[in-house]
């Protein structure tokens, strides 16, 4: 089946909004999310919604699939007022969303995923099972993706064949208005590769589709637009070809950020964490370092590369075969994350929101919570002291946030990353290990984490930092240690700075060129 090419529909000459809405105001307890907020989504283009986290694109998004009802405002479709009042109703209006983290379900088929809600019925009313799994068929073959079986559990697939699978039940549904939230965070260079050649199909016939991303050079590559929030508000939108970079980072933050990477320069001190011979059955083998104090030891590599099997195995998640770890002058036996944290060794994961914080407890609780011995007396807790621990820690961190008992799970990523690196240093640790600390988090909540991470280490904390952006990782270590297949494929010293091709062909195992 090859998909009807549709021709946006043009007004005097100017194409007219597949879905605009306009003065869109929503309001939670304490917080105003969005404030006369307006968005038009143009059919065969794609608009970049950019914003920092706290800005209101997920409040937005939600808006526009009926989860949330707006206080003030309209939303129409094709200039005709519509009310979105549940899921259902955005999704038979030809609305459907594509997030970070697919909102399928794991025990279906991926054929009962793409026509869940819809599926085709026999003239007795039933599922007509042969026909639904023709069409997924057809479907996934149209979006090259004929190598996903009908049959096949959502659960064994990876993370880029799920977001096609979520491609494939917008178009089962002739959905004219696609919204992607993040749907490259979790993607390899190919597989983000593959989903911008989709993007550019659903743009050829004639999708209106809206691109929440962070990263800058693909919103410059895949984008026709760009709306820009900025704590709740329209600060700016446009046409990105007549706009540059820096202006539109200036309309995110309110400022210039004029250094993304304000990297402290710190005498390094003695050797906090050696480690030796450090090998897994099936992840990583012969891994040695040292680590000192004020450094920030950087870890780079490709997907797959070990690093965070390495740093789950330093913290006791997983179980090295053989190695040691020495803690100054001392040799520690980690068996356990607790044993970890009594050795001064805390990490701060990839996953966040489900390995870092506990999103239906409130903010005090989260960061208090492996300090619990420092608030509590005789078993009991001491609620003024357990306040007064988070209270500082989340104003070090400059924490945006009604209260501090306001829940985590209600809170921006960004936020949310501050809460994960507050509740570990409340535990006043020797070594902080951070994978993938600015991943899915916006420019200027970036920088804020990039500069507390320097004052860390310009305190004499050590840092060993695991990043797959080289210009994070460039732009904030000491050394930088490049895996390949679970080794050591090399280590960078800066010696003023790095070389971004060096660290790259060492990943890749691509050798030096020739002279």
């Amino acid at each position: 089946m090859t998909l009807p090419l549709k021709k946006p529909e043009v007004v005097s000459g100017i194409a007219k909004p597949k879905i605009s809405l306009t003065g869109i105001t929503k309001t939670f307890p304490g917080v105003r999310a969005l404030n006369q907020v307006a968005l038009d989504l143009y059919p065969g283009q794609v608009t970049a919604l950019i914003g920092e986290n706290g800005a209101g694109k997920s409040t937005l998004v939600k808006t526009m699939t009926g989860i949330y009802q707006p206080d003030e405002g309209e939303i129409s479709i094709d200039g005709n007022p519509v009310s979105l009042s549940s899921p259902h109703a955005a999704f038979k209006l030809g609305i459907t969303a594509i997030h970070q983290e697919t909102v399928l379900f794991d025990e279906l088929s991926v054929a009962e995923n793409i026509f869940l809600g819809h599926a085709p019925k026999t003239r007795f009313k039933t599922v007509d099972w042969k026909t639904m799994r023709q069409k997924a068929k057809t479907l996934l073959d149209d979006i090259g993706a004929g190598h996903i079986l009908p049959d096949a559990r959502l659960k064994d697939l990876s993370i880029a064949n799920k977001h096609l699978v979520a491609v494939a039940r917008a178009l089962s549904i002739n959905a004219d208005i696609v919204i992607m939230d993040e749907p490259t965070a979790a993607l390899s260079y190919k597989e983000i590769e593959d989903l911008f050649a989709l993007i550019e199909l659903l743009k050829k016939n004639g999708k209106a589709v809206l691109f929440i991303s962070h990263k800058f050079d693909e919103i410059y590559r895949i984008a026709d637009r760009y709306t820009v929030f900025r704590d709740g508000e329209l600060v700016g939108h446009g046409m990105l070809a007549d706009t540059g970079q820096d202006e539109i980072v200036q309309m995110m933050v309110g400022r210039s950020v004029d250094r993304v990477f304000p990297k402290q320069q710190v005498e390094l001190g003695e050797p906090v964490l050696t480690v030796s011979g450090y090998c897994h059955p099936t992840e990583f083998a012969d891994i040695g370092f040292t680590l000192r104090k004020g450094e920030i030891l950087g870890f780079y590599g490709l997907v797959g590369a070990g690093r965070s099997e390495l740093m789950q195995a330093l913290i006791g998640i997983t179980k090295p075969s053989k190695g040691a770890v020495r803690i100054g002058d001392d040799i520690a036996v980690i068996r356990s994350p607790a044993e970890a944290i009594e050795n001064g060794i805390v990490y701060v994961p990839e996953e966040r929101g489900k390995q870092g914080v506990v999103v239906d407890l409130p903010i005090v609780q989260n960061i208090s919570l492996p300090s619990l011995a420092r608030t509590s007396r005789s078993g009991f807790l001491r609620m003024a002291e357990e306040f007064a621990l988070a209270r500082e820690y989340a104003t070090r961190l400059d924490l945006r946030a009604a209260s501090l008992s306001q829940n985590v799970g209600t809170l921006s990523g960004g936020n949310q990353q501050k809460i994960v690196i507050a509740k570990w240093l409340a535990t006043q640790p020797r070594v902080i290990i951070l994978d993938e600390p600015t991943k899915g988090i916006d420019i200027g909540s970036k920088a804020a984490v990039h500069a507390f991470m320097s004052e860390l280490a310009a305190n004499g904390l050590a840092v060993i930092m695991v990043s797959s952006e080289l210009p994070e990782v460039m732009g904030m270590s000491d050394r930088i240690i490049v895996m390949r297949e679970g080794r050591i494929a090399t280590v960078v010293e800066s010696d003023g700075g790095f070389n971004a091709e060096v660290l790259v062909r060492a990943a890749a195992g691509i050798g030096e060129k020739a002279a």
